[in-house]
């Protein structure tokens, strides 16, 4: 059973840094791509950042320049490197993951990230 777990949410001020990591295990598949996903009170779900093999990693426009997305650690595991948070940035931060011969998309429970003072 393939498992998504986000980590390294928290409360920080404006201004501040926080990195997630995501997880992903029980696939006998190769990750094809992983990406970050939030969801503040009241809104839709939107895309963060995404990295796919064979496609640009791509940001949404709120964040880039601040946010950086990257799978160079451990092995199946993204994390997203938020610098000069923001209070607009304050939501649950979703993990997504898919494989290679596999139609799926596995999501993670989300990590809560509140930006206040």
């Amino acid at each position: 059973q393939v498992q998504v777990v986000e980590s390294g949410g928290g409360l920080v001020q404006p201004g501040g840094s926080l990195r997630l990591s995501c997880a992903t295990s029980g696939s006998m598949y190769v990750v094809r791509g992983m990406a970050w996903y939030r969801q503040a009170p009241g809104n839709a779900r939107e895309l963060v950042a995404s990295m796919r093999d064979g496609e640009n990693t791509k940001y949404s426009d709120s964040v880039k320049g601040r946010f950086t997305i990257s799978r160079d650690g451990a092995p199946n595991t993204a994390y997203l490197q938020m610098n000069n948070l923001k209070p607009d940035d304050t939501a649950v931060y979703y993990c997504k993951t898919s494989y290679y011969y596999d139609t799926t998309e596995y999501w993670g429970r989300g990590t809560q990230v509140t930006v206040s003072s």
